[in-house]
């Protein structure tokens, strides 16, 4: 029996080897993967479809996230980047930290997620006067120096450090700047929620003793009332942090800051409110346009590059630049009234 199978097969291949080759080459083509990304214009989420305040007040206009789309450096997706215009080649290194893969990278970006969605609620609830109770912070790795001697991973919940308990990456510096080149130390953390004992071992840099670890504090917290965002698991980075932070504003007050328009953006926001820089802005205005949004909003360090885009595409487009959460709400509150 297995003696037919085999003749069938090898029959098969004499018979059709030319195409089987053409296949497997298509197939190297598209999987072997080179140090480059490449950017392309993105689109916009209508983010009142992700984030649902409890008995929230409606809005006529929308507030949409910015987002770039972006392919891994295939061959083929590198020659076509040569023909349509506005995708851009980027090598692997610009997106990535030093002594970081892709995988690593794409990983901080979730991560980076969290953070932002954290900040936004902590900032819109605030701004709105409603109730949020802060009960607790997870710092979790998001960098690993490649300098670093140590077991830990990205994502990984560090607890207590040399048997101290942290609560921020302060606290981590404290503890570790206080200890000698070469020494070892004892972290807690839970991966996967396990609880492990992970080791590093500190070196002398020009900045002092290190572990060669970051963290990224994200917070336990109960709002009142209750808040929802919804994500896809392909989604990452920070940059919707501004966005998200005006949706649930909007749903938690009366006054309907969107005027009736459709308002697509991108920035960072910080637990204390600051808007920061974001990369990708011409793909982000250009995904904004397609998608006929009204206005885009942008951080102030992002602005001269969008409007220069835009007047080198004849835009029509309203651009607003903020560098603080306050001062989103302030420029839109003034659009609405100027209208």
């Amino acid at each position: 029996m297995f003696t037919k199978i085999y003749e069938k097969i090898k029959q098969f291949i004499k018979e059709n080897y030319k195409e089987l080759i053409v296949l497997l080459v298509v197939v190297l083509l598209f999987t072997i993967r080179l140090p480059y990304s490449i950017y392309t214009p993105g689109g916009a989420v209508n983010l009142n479809d992700r984030i649902a305040v409890e008995d929230g007040y409606e809005a006529e206009g929308s507030f949409n996230m910015a987002y770039v789309s972006m392919v891994r450096g295939s061959i083929p997706f590198l020659l076509i980047s040569y023909v349509i215009p506005d995708w851009d080649i980027v090598p692997a290194e610009e997106i990535t930290a030093e002594g970081e893969n892709m995988d690593e990278m794409l990983e901080r970006e979730k991560l980076y997620m969290q953070e932002s969605m954290d900040a936004a609620i902590i900032n819109a609830y605030k701004a709105s006067g409603r109730d949020i109770k802060i009960t607790g912070t997870i710092n979790e790795i998001s960098y690993i120096a490649k300098e670093a001697d140590t077991d830990l991973k990205i994502g990984d919940i560090i607890t207590e450090v040399n048997d101290e308990e942290i609560s921020s990456l302060d606290d981590l510096k404290a503890i570790v700047s206080k200890l000698n080149g070469g020494e070892e130390v004892t972290l807690k953390v839970l991966r996967e929620d396990k609880e492990r004992e992970c080791k590093a071992i500190t070196y002398d840099t020009s900045d002092g003793v290190k572990i060669g670890v970051s963290l990224l504090t994200t917070y336990e917290y109960v709002t009142e009332p209750e808040v929802t965002i919804t994500s896809k698991a392909s989604e990452a980075g920070s940059s919707g942090g501004l966005m998200m932070s005006l949706t649930i504003y909007n749903q938690l007050v009366p006054e309907d800051i969107t005027g009736g328009k459709k308002i697509v953006g991108t920035g960072t926001i910080d637990i204390n409110g600051n808007v920061g820089e974001i990369g990708g802005v011409k793909y982000k205005l250009i995904g904004a346009v397609k998608n006929d949004a009204d206005i885009f909003m942008c951080p102030e360090e992002n602005y001269a590059e969008a409007r220069k885009v835009a007047e080198e595409k004849d835009y029509d487009i309203t651009i607003i630049s903020v560098s603080t959460f306050e001062e989103a709400i302030k420029k839109l509150e003034e659009l609405n009234s100027s209208n």
